[in-house]
């Protein structure tokens, strides 16, 4: 039997669905129950249990599955290092990371990376859900702040930073806060999860925590859009300082506490690289990660 047959059958398993595999290869939902069809008539197994609602293993097909599962990915991986023996990273490298994070540390870097890799194709997702690296195929996925566990491997990539800033135009007209706790006076840019669209942590050299409130009259999902309004001088924001490194050293936008460590949620926060749990990391997976740290990372602000 061959190997696209059996990597079919675990895909629809962990997908739960034809429909979603046949989205994510482009292809007829036909064409993966004929291969799951195909294979079940040549083991003489009903490996999955159908109905219209959900699919399901039988009994035969979940022992199948789980003997197989790891097989498949060693024979994948034994070819993938032996791809990768040439020295030159090729294929198709599947990243994913939030929309803010990818078009400012990510996209700009692209022609330089390629053009050191010009066998090896780039598919960049950007998302600010954390799709399922395994259904969706990721190699790596940057994703930031406090991680859940997981059976995913992750190695941290550089520390979040945030920092309270705003325009010189701002200040100009409102008066610049001298202490954390006059910006309960001042309009705060907001960002709608838990934390950010209430109160902001601040930590002073003496490790003394405390809270301050913060109201405002604009809200916004998107890290991107809430710093052009900062840059427009609509109010104060608390944004990552790998966004606003530039606008910084161009005092576009001016760090208003850069004694204090400041965040809405965690202290300890980070971008992380995440990617399956493999024995065998690519090489392509390698070279972009090494190529972050060199590249990306130092030019960030961290």
């Amino acid at each position: 039997m061959e190997l696209s047959v059996l990597q079919t059958f675990i895909d629809v398993v962990k997908q739960g669905s034809f429909a979603a595999v046949a989205r994510e290869r482009n292809i007829d939902p036909s064409s993966v129950s004929r291969a799951i069809a195909g294979l079940e008539a040549e083991l003489g197994l009903r490996l999955l249990q159908r109905t219209t609602r959900q699919l399901s293993l039988t009994e035969a097909g979940m022992t199948y599955f789980q003997r197989i599962e790891p097989l498949v990915e060693e024979m994948q991986q034994a070819t993938q290092a032996a791809k990768d023996s040439s020295g030159q990273p090729k294929g198709t490298l599947r990243i994913t990371a939030s929309v803010s994070f990818g078009l400012t540390c990510i996209v700009p870097f692209l022609p330089n990376f390629q053009s050191l890799y010009p066998d090896l194709a780039v598919d960049l997702v950007l998302t600010d859900t954390n799709i399922n690296l395994f259904a969706e195929r990721i190699d790596l996925a940057i994703r930031l702040g406090l991680l859940a566990d997981s059976t995913l491997i992750a190695q941290r990539l550089m520390p979040t930073q945030y920092r309270v800033c705003a325009s010189p135009e701002y200040l100009q007209q409102w008066g610049h806060p001298q202490t954390p706790s006059e910006i309960e006076r001042h309009n705060c840019l907001l960002f709608p999860l838990p934390g950010f669209r209430s109160k902001w942590r601040f930590r002073d050299a003496s490790t003394t925590e405390w809270e301050v409130f913060v109201r405002g009259k604009t809200i916004i999902s998107n890290a991107i859009a809430l710093q052009q309004c900062a840059l427009a001088g609509m109010g104060l924001a608390l944004l990552p300082s790998w966004l606003i490194a530039e606008d910084l050293q161009q005092q576009k936008l001016i760090n208003l506490f850069p004694d204090y460590a400041i965040t809405a949620t965690e202290f300890n926060t980070a971008a992380w690289l995440v990617y399956p749990s493999r024995a065998y990391i690519p090489l392509k997976v390698r070279v972009f990660i090494e190529f972050l740290h060199k590249f990306v990372v130092p030019r960030t602000g961290q």
